[in-house]
């Protein structure tokens, strides 16, 4: 049975903390410092305190944002440089896509935003279904393998934390371009930046008549961010909302459909002196299908689910450079639907760190665990975690680490039921357990190699089959011949190596490499086709040059190439590896910045989802407009 005492405990040593850290914060005399401004890459996933990159003991890939935003029609674009990202794109203007992350399914990555979390209760489709344009991103950092002892559910096969940070300086800059398929774009940022205050204001859209009928889409976003310097720290205020809409023609099966979500996210986050940290966030999401978009009278479909979170960090100065984190997390999330019902359900959780970083040592150890507490009569969940590095030279760094993951079933896992898909709601929840060993060598400033091996074992992983040859007796009780159905299955096993590679051949040109291969051991299933969990590739490769000429110009060459998994026995519907070629430039200075975007310059034909085509090739053009520092 589950208990509540190891969070109780937990809770006490924190209020203690709390208390302490206050006092002492309320007792100072010093003048409330100015707002941080990032200097150097620090490293936040997996880790129970920030670190800079090199010291992380982590597979943690952080991926820059800030002044490549011309370079990119969406932020997926920025994570397929990650070879163990696999985006599951229904379509081009980075509207409906999903992530998987090491051959898991796009259920089992964590979103983040700022750390909050945006994965949809609904379904997980919606998880890139994010409330922040790209101009208010800084960062994005990908954390491969389990995270859930300190991030929580869904963190199975990694975690994915798009991130902002305060301007450095006040400026308002204005972007417009048109493109292939009738696109068009707009985007709007206005900075300012004070000692002690600063906010950031954001606006994008971006839409198609699509490249074949019913692919056409429409995508807004707006952000407001606002960060405050006091006595107590500092605070940062959020505010994102979108909408989005777009033709779904084959997205869910053979059908013309159509779908629009909408949604907003609120979040606040209070330093409490220098070790204390409190934060609340609201999202709400809601979810328009018509099955046949000519006729919406024949099957629709309207969903309406709100989420909020709350939690309170505590950090513990232990022998020099070492620290003890606390943590107590609560959250719960609800749904209204036509078709799924009225549900609703809270988790709480308690977790502790040890971070073990001895002063002019070589090596570091971080152990942590993590207990959460399900409503509804569900099993309460305990996830350890372990991991560490030795440098052996000033060179050569060794890490390795392995933990535990999560995940309860959506709601449209357990309910949902259409004309091609059906739910159960008698699913377990998924687990996970996953290593980890790898090196990273910089023999010079001017390269960098990476590599990692990994395995992950799964427990009752959800997924939908149906009969690929009828008849077929291993179809599972009351699911109909030709229809998805939901099930737990059993025996899956990934395991795999990825690599990267960072080399400066001349100044002002970088090459970056990565490839991944996945090996999976499959559960035998007996004639049944799986729509997700064995929708991964076994080898994904990304390189990328980027040069920047003088007058600021930078042009960037990528090509990723993908092998999918080939279910057995079942009839290939992307048979052969295939090759994506992108290319961009754009001027990174003075007032008027033009910039270029090649898309698909190969014009591959090619599926991430089985049959739904992916759109060819296009170029898109604009410029923007810089005003201020």
């Amino acid at each position: 049975m589950p208990t509540w005492k190891p969070i109780c405990a937990a809770a006490s040593l924190l209020l203690v903390a709390c208390a302490q850290a206050t006092f002492a914060q309320a007792a100072s005399t010093s003048q409330p410092a100015a707002l941080p401004h990032p200097t150097e890459t620090l490293v936040v996933l997996g880790e129970p305190v920030p670190v800079p990159l090199a010291e992380s003991s982590a597979a943690v890939v952080v991926l820059p944002v800030e002044g490549q935003t011309l370079l990119l029609e969406s932020p997926q674009e920025l994570l397929r440089q990650d070879s163990s990202v696999f985006l599951e794109e229904r379509g081009a203007g980075g509207g409906q896509a999903d992530l998987i992350l090491r051959g898991g399914t796009f259920e089992q990555a964590l979103v983040l935003v700022n750390g909050f979390r945006i994965n949809d209760s609904q379904t997980a489709h919606h998880n890139l279904d994010l409330p922040i344009p790209l101009d208010a991103m800084n960062s994005i950092e990908v954390l491969h393998g389990a995270g859930s002892t300190l991030h929580g559910a869904d963190a199975l096969s990694g975690v994915v934390d798009f991130l902002t940070a305060a301007p450095s300086a006040s400026s308002l800059r204005l972007r417009a371009g048109e493109g292939s398929f009738g696109e068009n774009e707009e985007s709007l940022v206005g900075e300012l930046a004070r000692r002690r205050w600063s906010s950031r204001l954001t606006a994008e859209r971006n839409f198609s008549t699509g490249f074949m009928a019913d692919r056409d889409y429409r995508n807004e976003d707006a952000s407001s961010e606002s960060w405050i310097s006091s006595r107590l720290g500092i605070s940062d205020l959020f505010f994102a909302a979108s909408d989005r809409a777009f033709g779904a023609n084959q997205f869910y099966g053979p059908y013309n459909s159509w779908e629009r979500t909408k949604g907003w996210f609120a979040s606040g986050r209070q330093d409490l002196g220098s070790r204390t940290v409190a934060a609340f966030g609201y999202r709400r999401h809601t979810d328009e299908f018509v099955l046949l978009r000519d006729d919406p009278s024949v099957y629709e479909n309207n969903h309406i689910d709100g989420s909020w979170q709350a939690s309170l960090r505590h950090t513990l100065p232990v022998a020099n450079s070492s620290v003890l984190l606390f943590g107590l997390e609560s959250d719960g999330d609800s749904i209204r639907s036509n078709n799924l019902g009225l549900h609703a359900r809270n988790r709480g959780a308690g977790y502790l760190d040890l971070d073990l970083r001895p002063a002019k040592s070589r090596w570091n150890l971080s152990a942590g665990v993590r207990e959460e507490l399900f409503s509804g009569g569900l099993q309460s969940a305990l996830s350890p975690h372990l991991a560490g590095s030795l440098r052996l030279t000033d060179k050569l760094k060794l890490r390795a680490s392995g933990g535990y993951g999560f995940r309860l079933p959506t709601y449209t896992d357990l309910y949902y039921s259409d004309p091609t898909t059906i739910g159960n709601a008698n699913l377990k929840p998924e687990s996970a357990w996953s290593g980890e060993a790898g090196a990273d060598w910089s023999p010079s400033s001017r390269l960098t190699l990476s590599a990692t091996g990994f395995y992950s074992r799964q427990h009752d992983a959800i997924d939908y089959v149906r009969a690929a040859v009828l008849p077929n007796s291993h179809l599972p009780a009351g699911c109909p011949a030709n229809t998805w159905c939901a099930i737990n299955l059993s025996g899956l096993h990934f395991a795999g190596v990825e690599s990267s590679l960072k080399w400066l051949p001349a100044k002002g040109q970088t090459v970056q490499v990565a490839w991944t291969e996945v090996i999976g051991a499959q559960p035998p299933l007996n004639g049944l086709q799986s729509e997700y969990a064995l929708n991964y590739p076994v080898q994904n490769l990304h390189a990328i040059w980027t040069i920047a000429l003088r007058g600021a110009l930078i042009v960037t060459n990528s090509v990723a190439m993908t092998k999918p998994y080939q279910q057995p026995g079942i009839p290939a519907w992307n048979p052969n590896p295939y090759a994506v070629w992108n290319a961009a430039l754009a001027r990174n200075a003075g007032k008027l910045r033009p910039y270029l975007r090649l898309e698909n310059l190969s014009n591959t034909g090619y599926q991430e989802i089985s049959g739904v085509a992916m759109q060819g090739r296009s170029i898109t053009g604009g410029v923007s407009l810089w005003l201020g520092r």
